[in-house]
Formats: structure tokens, C-alpha cells, sequence
């Protein structure tokens, strides 16, 4: 959400590129938003249509997933739009869509490292997964992501109410994470915060994955098979991530280059858009919905209307 979004100062040199140039860059972001959304709109109905998905932590975490991802795309393109085209939002309208922004982006980030943890549980501890898979404990769980999600945007909004004066609030500008950061202590308050919070989520996926390889060398032949795949579902989720938090440090790094040269600011900035804003979205669509067997007869059974036999597949499950 950070990344197609400048300080009002120097929004207008969006306005600079050719009208055709920014046109294409625009046409392309919603062919790649459509698609994705309709991807996601698809899991999620599949998700809701099947039992077996809504009684399994990691189906339920996915879920969340596809919806939170799903609503930052939507208005990760508003805001772009806006600022593209100069759109002058009321400042408290802007506050929450900020505040919302940030919150689900980490909440996105929140929620890859639980599920590398229920992937550790399902294989290191199988005989204990079904006790710790419970609805309290995930009903606890999403406390826990949702509140730390909360921090860094309730800081933030708190500590530029503590500095703006009371009539800005009721002004309109062109929306962008930036405007809430008017004193620099501000910026590095938010960022210390992001900082703790990446290394924390960094501290459960390697702890996971190097649990979940010690299960996978000592595991029988038949065992190999899932230990390996729960591997390989953890180092996407840790790509993911890493796609993920480093869209938080982009306005830094922009910066740089709008010293030098607005063109290739620009163009930069277009770039972190499509790799660190979209590209994370499409990667969970990626790990559930073809890499997983049974989400994936699901997914293909209501994508083809009806017309395969996933029914059929897991009528012994009645579900």
C-alpha cells in the first residue's frame, strides 16, 4: 500500500509522464487487480461452500488471508488511482483508509507466520495437533494477530493527533501513508516498531523450518513425502513475508531516488507497486490453491461448475 504513494509535495510530477505512458501503467494495474480479485473471490467461495475447509486451522488462516489481501488490493488501487489522477480526499476518510492499510498489511504478515506454526504443530507434534487446533485456541489466536496488527496504526493516528493541529483534520488532500508522518520521530518510532515485529515473525519461520526439518530427516519413507512439502510450503510462506515488509520500508527507499531523477522515481515506484504490493497476493492463490490436492479438486470443481468430481472424491466424508 506504501508503494505507489508520495507526499503531497511531489504528487504532481505523476502528472509529468505522457498521458499514454501512465494510461498503460494504470490499465495494467487493474488487468492484474481483476485478476487476482477474481481468483481470490473464487477460493473464498470454494472455502465457504466446503465444510471440511471451515473446520481446519490452516484452511481458516488462508482464508483470512485471501479476505485481508483481497481488501488491500482494492484499496491499494484506490489510492493509487487517486494519486494519479489528483483525487482530494477528506482527511479523516484518509486517517482510516491509512490506518485500515497498515493494519491488514501486518495482519497479512501476522498470519503467514501462524501458519508456519500450524504447519510445525501438524508435523512435529500430529498426536497433539487436533487438541491445539481447537476453536478457543484459534478464536485466542486471531486476538493475538488482529492486536499486534493494531499496534503500529494506533501509534501512528496517536501520534499525529499529539502534532497536527485541530483544523487539519477537516481538510482534504491527496491521500498517502506519508501524511501522517509530520515530525521525523514519528518515522522512526513507526519503523523501530515494524522493525521488532518482522524480526519477531522472522524468529517463527526459521524456528519452524528447522523443526520441520529435523521431523523430515527422522520421518519413515511415508512420512517424507508431507514433511518435505511442509518445508517447501514454509520457505514460500518466508518469501512471501520478506515480499511483504519490505513494502513498509519503499517511501525510505523512493526517496532516494526522487532526489535524483523524477523519471526514474516514477518508474520505481510503478515497479514496487506490481513486485511488492500485488505480486505477495498472488503467492498464497499459489501455495493453496495448486499446490494443495484437496483444495485444488475444490477450487477446479467450482471453477468448472460443478462439471468434475470433487464431490464424488470426498463422498466418504459426507462433506
Amino acid at each position: 500500500m506504501q508503494s505507489f504513494v508520495v507526499n503531497s509535495s511531489s504528487s504532481n510530477n505523476l502528472l509529468t509522464e505522457s498521458s499514454s505512458s501512465l494510461f498503460l501503467k494504470l490499465t495494467l494495474v487493474q488487468v492484474l487487480v481483476g485478476i487476482f480479485l477474481c481468483v481470490n473471490c473464487l477460493m473464498i467461495f470454494t472455502f465457504l461452500k466446503k465444510e471440511v475447509f471451515r473446520e481446519d486451522t490452516r484452511y481458516i488462516l488462508f482464508a483470512q488471508t485471501l479476505f485481508v489481501d483481497s481488501t488491500l488490493l482494492v484499496l491499494s488501487d484506490m489510492l493509487m488511482l487517486g494519486t494519479a489522477y489528483q483525487y482530494h480526499m477528506h482527511m479523516i476518510a484518509c486517517i482510516i483508509v491509512q490506518s485500515v492499510g497498515t493494519m491488514f498489511a501486518i495482519c497479512t504478515s501476522m498470519t503467514l507466520a501462524a501458519m508456519c506454526l500450524e504447519r510445525y504443530v501438524a508435523i512435529c507434534m500430529p498426536l497433539r495437533h487436533a487438541d491445539i487446533s481447537t476453536r478457543r485456541n484459534r478464536f485466542f489466536g486471531f486476538l493475538i494477530i488482529w492486536g499486534m496488527s493494531s499496534i503500529v496504526p494506533l501509534i501512528t493516528l496517536i501520534a499525529y493527533l499529539s502534532v497536527v493541529p485541530p483544523g487539519a483534520l477537516f481538510s482534504y488532500t491527496v491521500c498517502n501513508p506519508e501524511l501522517l508522518l509530520k515530525e521525523e520521530w514519528q518515522a522512526h518510532t513507526r519503523g523501530t516498531i515494524l522493525q521488532l515485529i518482522f524480526l519477531f515473525m522472522i524468529f517463527i519461520i526459521v524456528f519452524t523450518y528447522i523443526k520441520i526439518m529435523i521431523a523430515a530427516r527422522a520421518a519413515s519413507s511415508e512420512n517424507k513425502k508431507s514433511t518435505s512439502k511442509s518445508l517447501r510450503t514454509v520457505i514460500l510462506h518466508a518469501f512471501q513475508l520478506f515480499l511483504c515488509t519490505v513494502q513498509f520500508s519503499i517511501p525510505y527507499i523512493e526517496m532516494v531516488f526522487w532526489n535524483i531523477d523524477i523519471i526514474t522515481y516514477n518508474n520505481i515506484r510503478y515497479s514496487n507497486l506490481i513486485v511488492f504490493v500485488i505480486a505477495p497476493r498472488c503467492i498464497s492463490p499459489l501455495i493453496y490453491g495448486l499446490r494443495d490436492e484437496k483444495f485444488f479438486l475444490a477450487l477446479r470443481h467450482n471453477a468448472m461448475c460443478g462439471l468434475t468430481a470433487f464431490s464424488q472424491h470426498y463422498s466418504v466424508n459426507g462433506k
